[in-house]
C-alpha cells in the first residue's frame, strides 16, 4: 500500500509539476474546446477496472490541451490568483488527511487551523474582531450565507424568526442594491428565498458607484426590515462604492449593510490601497474570495458577519449523532450550509503564513501598479481608450474611434487575435454601452515584464485590426 500510494502521488507530483513549469513560456489560453476535451475523455463506461498509474497518466496528458492557464503569468480575462505552490501543496495534505472539516471531534487540526486563520484575516483586513467567518466555496454562496443572516436578523428584529418559520407569511424584507452590482449577489438573492427581481435598484456613477442621495431617497420611504447591498472592487472598473455615506444611511433608517468585496476588500490589506474603503469597517458583513488575491487554490471563499449569533443562527445544524462541544468552542459547519465539507482553511492558513502581513500588502500593491503601467501603455497608442479610473486592478479598454457599432467590432476583433496569438489571455465584457476589452491583473506569477510583453501583444493586435480595415 505504502509503495503503490508513493508511486501513485509521485506521478501526480511529476505531471504537476511539468505543468506548472510550462505556464511561462506556453500559450497564454487552451490548444482546445470544450467539444474537443468532451470528445477525448468520452468512453463507455468501464465494466473493469484500470490500473490507477494508467489512469493518472492518461487523466494528466489527456487533460493538459484543455486547461486554462490560469496560474500562468499572462492570465488577465478575469480576476483569478495563481494558486500558490504552498497552498497547492497545503491543499494536497488536505486530499491526502482525507479529513471532514466540519467539527472539532471529527479533525481537531483542521478545526484549530480554521480557527486561527479566521483570526488571522479579521486582522488582515481590520475588520471587526468578534465577527464570525464562514469558509465557503467563493463569493457567489459567501454572499447568499452573508444575506442570510441579514435574513435572520432582520426579521428575527420585525418580530419573525425565518429559520424556523420560514419566509411565508415574513414581513416583506426590502433589498436596495446599486445598479452594477455583480451578478453573483442576484444569483445569493435568488438561493435564500428573496429574488433576482425583487430588489430596489440604486443609481450609480459614471464608475459603477453607488450614488449615497439616490440610496437616501429610496430609503426614505420604505417601512420594515431593509439590506443595503454596497460594493467593493465593480468587476469592470474597480470602483468603491462610498462606504461611510452608505453606513451613516443604513444606520438612519436601521438597514442591515452588506458588501461584496470579492476581490476588492483586499484594498483594506494594504495601507496605500486602504482609503478605498474608508468606512467599510461600519457595515454589518462582508465577502470576499481566498481564490483571487489570496492565491489559495480553488476553491475558497470567506463569508464574514459581525453578528456571529445571526451566522450561527441561519446555518447551524442539529441531530443527535453530532458529536457535543464544549460552551464557546467554535464549530467550523454552523458557519456554511455544509455539514460535510473540505478543510479550506488549512491553505488559507499556510498562505498567510507564507507571505505574511507585508508579503500579502505588497502582492496587492504591485498588481495595483501593474494595471497602472498597463493603463498607461495601452492608452498611449491611437484609436486604444482606457475607459475606467484606474484605482485598483482592474481596466478596461474599447478600440476604434467609429460609432458604437464600429468600436465593438474593432474591440471583438482584437479580443479574438489576441487570445488566437496567445501571448496573454484577454476576455471582453459590456461596460455603458461599450463592449470592452477588461484586464485583471492578480496572478502572483505576474512580472513587469509580463506587463510590457502583454501590451506589446495587444497593441500589435490592435494594429493588425486596423490594417484589416476594421
Amino acid at each position: 500500500m505504502t509503495d503503490a500510494l508513493r508511486t501513485l502521488l509521485g506521478q501526480a507530483l511529476e505531471h504537476a509539476v511539468a505543468y506548472r513549469e510550462g505556464l511561462a513560456t506556453g500559450l497564454a489560453r487552451p490548444l482546445e474546446d470544450y467539444h474537443a476535451s468532451r470528445d477525448g475523455f468520452s468512453a463507455p463506461l468501464p465494466e473493469t477496472g484500470t490500473d490507477p498509474g494508467t489512469i493518472i497518466d492518461d487523466l494528466a496528458t489527456r487533460a493538459r490541451p484543455g486547461l486554462m492557464p490560469t496560474p500562468g503569468p499572462r492570465f488577465f480575462a478575469w480576476v483569478m490568483g495563481a494558486s500558490d505552490p504552498v497552498g497547492v501543496a497545503a491543499d494536497w495534505l488536505v486530499s491526502a488527511w482525507g479529513q471532514n472539516a466540519g467539527y472539532q471531534s471529527t479533525s481537531p487540526a483542521a478545526a484549530a487551523m480554521e480557527e486561527v486563520a479566521e483570526r488571522w484575516l479579521l486582522d488582515l483586513l481590520d475588520l471587526p474582531r468578534d465577527s464570525g467567518i464562514g469558509f465557503s466555496t467563493g463569493a457567489t454562496l459567501a454572499n447568499g450565507i452573508c444575506l442570510a443572516a441579514a435574513r435572520t436578523r432582520t426579521l428575527l428584529n420585525a418580530g419573525w424568526d425565518p429559520d424556523a418559520d420560514g419566509l411565508f407569511g415574513a414581513p416583506p424584507v426590502h433589498v436596495l442594491i446599486g445598479a452594477d452590482a455583480h451578478s453573483s449577489v442576484f444569483s445569493s438573492l435568488q438561493l435564500i428565498g428573496f429574488g433576482r427581481k425583487r430588489v430596489i435598484t440604486i443609481d450609480t456613477d459614471d464608475q459603477g458607484r453607488m450614488l449615497p442621495a439616490a440610496l437616501e431617497a429610496a430609503s426614505g420611504g420604505l417601512s420594515g426590515p431593509k439590506i443595503i447591498i454596497a460594493q467593493a472592487g465593480q468587476i469592470n472598473t474597480g470602483a468603491f462604492d462610498p462606504f461611510a455615506e452608505i453606513v451613516a444611511i443604513g444606520k438612519a433608517h436601521d438597514a442591515w449593510v452588506h458588501v461584496d468585496g470579492a476581490f476588492g476588500l483586499w484594498a483594506r490589506a494594504t495601507p496605500k490601497r486602504r482609503h478605498l474603503t474608508a468606512g467599510i469597517e461600519g457595515c454589518d458583513s462582508w465577502v470576499t474570495d481566498g481564490h483571487k488575491w489570496l492565491q489559495a487554490p480553488y476553491d475558497c471563499g470567506f463569508a464574514i458577519v459581525r453578528d456571529r449569533d445571526a451566522l450561527l443562527g441561519a446555518m447551524t445544524q442539529w441531530s443527535s449523532y453530532l458529536p457535543s462541544v464544549a460552551q464557546g468552542d467554535r464549530v467550523p459547519s454552523n458557519y456554511v450550509p455544509e455539514l460535510s465539507r473540505r478543510a479550506r482553511g488549512v491553505p488559507v492558513y499556510a498562505l498567510i503564513r507564507a507571505f505574511g502581513r507585508s508579503g500579502i500588502a505588497d502582492l496587492v500593491e504591485q498588481h495595483c501598479g501593474f494595471a497602472v503601467r498597463f493603463a498607461d501603455r495601452l492608452g498611449a497608442e491611437p484609436g486604444i481608450v482606457v475607459r475606467n479610473a484606474v484605482v485598483i486592478n482592474q481596466l478596461i479598454v474599447s478600440f476604434g474611434t467609429g460609432d458604437s457599432a464600429a468600436r465593438k467590432a474593432a474591440t471583438e476583433a482584437v479580443i479574438g487575435a489576441v487570445q488566437l496569438d496567445g501571448t496573454c489571455f484577454a476576455a471582453g465584457a459590456s461596460w455603458r454601452g461599450e463592449w470592452v476589452m477588461r484586464l485583471s491583473i492578480s496572478s502572483s506569477a505576474t512580472t513587469a515584464a509580463d506587463i510590457e510583453i502583454s501590451a506589446d501583444a495587444i497593441i500589435a493586435a490592435w494594429r493588425q485590426v486596423q490594417s484589416a480595415g476594421l
